[in-house]
């Protein structure tokens, strides 16, 4: 997983809008630990938005 929390949020994002319909569908085709996925973003600031499909 990348490192930088900000990379991090700018490719998780791209794919959501991109290739995957869910937070859930992106970690499975992407093999992620959701949780970890999103405690990492969380820590910097950022939470996921259903209805928007995307980190914000």
């Amino acid at each position: 997983m990348i490192k930088d929390p900000f990379m991090l949020l700018s490719m998780v994002n791209m794919k959501l809008r991109d290739q995957y319909d869910s937070l859930d569908e992106l970690c499975a085709g992407e093999d992620l630990d959701k949780e970890e996925l999103v405690s990492r973003l969380h820590d910097a600031g950022f939470d996921y938005v259903t209805e928007n499909n995307q980190f914000k």
